[in-house]
């Protein structure tokens, strides 16, 4: 006899690969904090230098150059243990994000590592995300690449993530020391995600919204982006984090474009 009060269909097997990052990601300890940044007239700033300049220049990119800048100044935000129990302090902020990319008429999602994003300009930045949405890659490489590493057995993949999370450079190599993302909320309102966290640092970009702001007498409507910041616990502990996260407000609303 057929129940006919549900339908069985196969798990899709590129799930699997973010199955292997959730279960490496349950087990750091992390601390979230979802905040929203006042950045009125950040995009009238941004248009006006775009109109300046003639250079290509995002919010996003302007952003990752931004966090990246604090992160700089507060090397312990990315560090990583190793398997001596030593912190590794990065000079550099890689910024590892992911770039949604129209492929035949597919969306896709593809990893991106922004190397050095401390170092490069907010139009450099911008520029490189450009270039990576508009570069041709087929549906099917990316696929291609994803089937290999799922025909390597789980154990193993298992095994390399423990490794990894061990391994600094390692991780610095393959995943970057920041992770960087949005939920393409921007314009859309209030609105926070709240990541799957697989890095030290981790930012989850998420919408804007409109609020009435009192200043004295005056009630002027202003505009707040909701940022969510997460934070390894194991090595960030909550007093620097609150220290970051007030700098990063601060370099936010005054960053150089």
């Amino acid at each position: 006899m057929t129940d006919h009060t549900y339908t069985t269909v196969p798990f899709p097997r590129i799930r699997k690969a973010s199955v292997d990052l959730f279960r490496a990601a349950s087990r750091k300890h992390m601390i979230h904090s979802m905040i929203e940044v006042d950045i009125s007239g950040l995009r009238d700033r941004i248009r006006r230098k775009r109109k300046e300049t003639g250079e290509f220049i995002s919010l996003t990119g302007y952003l990752i150059a931004q966090i990246a800048r604090v992160v700089e100044k507060n090397p312990q935000v990315h560090a990583y243990r190793n398997r001596k129990n030593q912190l590794i302090l990065f000079h550099e902020v890689d910024v590892s994000t992911t770039i949604e990319r129209n492929t035949g008429g597919q969306h896709l999602v593809v990893p991106k590592i922004i190397r050095s994003a401390n170092r490069k300009s907010v139009p450099e930045i911008s520029l490189e995300i450009q270039d990576e949405k508009t570069a041709e890659t087929s549906e099917a490489e990316i696929y291609r690449m994803m089937r290999l590493y799922l025909s390597i057995p789980v154990f193993i993949r298992r095994w390399f993530f423990r490794i990894l999370d061990r391994s600094p450079l390692q991780m610095k190599k393959r995943a970057g020391t920041i992770m960087i993302t949005s939920v393409n909320l921007i314009g859309s309102g209030a609105g926070w995600g709240i990541p799957v966290a697989s890095h030290t640092f981790n930012v989850v970009i998420g919408g804007i919204v409109r609020r009435a702001v009192k200043t004295g007498e005056i009630t002027a409507e202003r505009e707040h982006l909701c940022l969510t910041l997460s934070f390894d616990h194991d090595i960030v502990d909550g007093a620097p984090a609150a220290r970051f996260t007030r700098q990063l407000i601060k370099q936010i609303q005054n960053g150089e474009i």
